[in-house]
């Protein structure tokens, strides 16, 4: 509310004038008429671009994070399974966002809570799923079925016919990167992958929601916790006692932080300031990420397929995150 206007201010005496002989009275009413300044606007559009490069920044950081940390978890699957590094992953996740976050449990409403529930239950799933079908078919055709989901939310949450070329252009890179790991798919995996795409894009929104329903990251702490708990009986069940062995329990740590606790904690941040459409487009980094995880970490050869599939995800972003900035 502005305290300066006429209707919230003090009543003036309509006989007092200035000795100007204009009525006081008037004075606030004038000046709340004056527009803003070009160098006004200029600054407001300076301050939301630096917030979207601001977002992307956060989010290209936990998409780094996030690959790097399925390096490490590569050393943990013949530890302690897929569904044991997924329980890994989000216990400790749960435990370092409760410590980090200290969120409140009173003063929601059911909506909220509804909220996160829903966010947990898609963190345990996207996650299991994603285990379960790099267990049957190879990593890029898995990451490449599983962005179909995040794709279909950009195209459908955007509303600018642009967002088609770009979205075009981001599956066509993706399918480039993995198009050597399509021959002779595993149905049960490809449905796996599909699953977790579909779980993806709801992450994707339940994070924007859960980033405005609670303050800073509480919200994602409590649906960690919801998916930790989720996800522990099935751990339990495939790796048993390997989930309290001290190195696995280190490895896991690791991976949680970099796999989990940052890259989501980014993603909720940025999703406060860049739309859901700009954000899905961007996740298609994802893939071409992990390539050159594989290449640094792992020293797996980059073809020039591979090296035209990165260049293809990378404009793609770039291009949705400069039309979602346009449009707002």
């Amino acid at each position: 509310m502005n305290h300066s206007s006429p209707q919230s201010g003090p009543q003036a005496d309509p006989r007092s004038s200035s000795s100007a002989g204009v009525p006081d009275a008037r004075e606030p009413a004038q000046l709340a008429a004056v527009p803003a300044s070009e160098e006004v606007r200029r600054a407001e559009r300076a301050g939301g671009s630096r917030a979207r490069l601001t977002s992307v920044g956060l989010v290209i950081g936990g998409i780094i994070s996030l690959q790097f940390g399925s390096s490490v978890a590569v050393l943990l699957f013949p530890r302690a399974g897929a569904l044991g590094v997924v329980t890994l992953r989000l216990v400790v996740a749960s435990l370092v966002l409760l410590v980090a976050c200290r969120p409140k449990l009173r003063g929601y409403s059911r909506g909220d809570w509804g909220t996160v529930v829903g966010f947990g239950v898609a963190l345990a799933g996207m996650n299991s799923l994603f285990y379960q079908a790099i267990d049957r078919i190879p990593l890029g055709a898995a990451v490449t079925l599983e962005f179909l989901g995040p794709l279909v939310l950009s195209i459908v949450t955007s509303r600018r016919a642009l967002s088609l070329v770009w979205a075009a252009l981001a599956l066509g890179g993706v399918v480039l990167l993995g198009r050597e790991g399509f021959d002779g798919l595993n149905a049960a995996g490809a449905g796996f992958a599909l699953a977790a795409g579909a779980l993806w894009a709801a992450y994707i929104l339940l994070s924007a929601r859960a980033g405005q329903r609670f303050p800073q990251a509480d919200g994602l702490a409590l649906a960690m916790t919801v998916a930790a708990v989720l996800s522990l009986p099935l751990g339990v069940a495939s790796a048993g006692s390997a989930l309290i062995d001290p190195v696995t329990i280190g490895l896991g740590a690791a991976v949680a932080l970099m796999s989990s606790v940052l890259p989501y904690t980014l993603e909720l941040l940025a999703l406060k300031k860049l739309p859901a459409s700009g954000f899905a487009v961007m996740m298609s980094l994802e893939p071409a990420a992990a390539a050159t995880a594989g290449f640094l970490v792992l020293h797996q050869a980059l073809g020039w397929a591979e090296v035209a599939a990165i260049a293809m995800v990378v404009l793609a972003s770039v291009g949705a995150v400069r039309s979602a900035g346009s449009a707002h």
